[in-house]
């Protein structure tokens, strides 16, 4: 039940970052987001605690599932990827927020 509170509340705080201005805001969004889903996928994956699937010492009814844990671990590598991606552009456009136009030279009625 913690668990899945837990899984509810990263996904909630993920959810209200992603809907901010801000882009490092969103970079944090996507992180906490991802987190979410990595405990999504290990409860999923492996309902009750098992053993580790070594070969010749366990039994294999018994082993964890490797799967989710490899689903995981992808996870991981992609979401980093794409954090150093978001930050990367919230550098570049640091001044983005900004609610000014900026000047074109073209003129337009009002």
């Amino acid at each position: 039940m913690i668990l899945a509170l837990t899984i509810g509340v990263l996904v909630a705080g993920g959810t209200y970052l992603l809907l901010q201005r801000s882009l490092v805001r969103i970079a944090f969004g996507v992180g906490v987001l991802s987190h979410a889903v990595n405990l999504f996928l290990l409860t999923s994956g492996v309902p009750a605690y098992r053993g580790e699937p070594l070969a010749n010492r366990m039994d294999p009814a018994t082993a964890a599932d490797p799967l989710p844990q490899a689903f995981v671990l992808t996870a991981i590598v992609i979401t980093l990827a794409v954090t150093v991606i978001l930050l990367a552009l919230a550098v570049v456009g640091r001044n983005d927020d900004t609610m000014r136009m900026p000047e074109s030279g073209e003129e337009r009625d009002r």
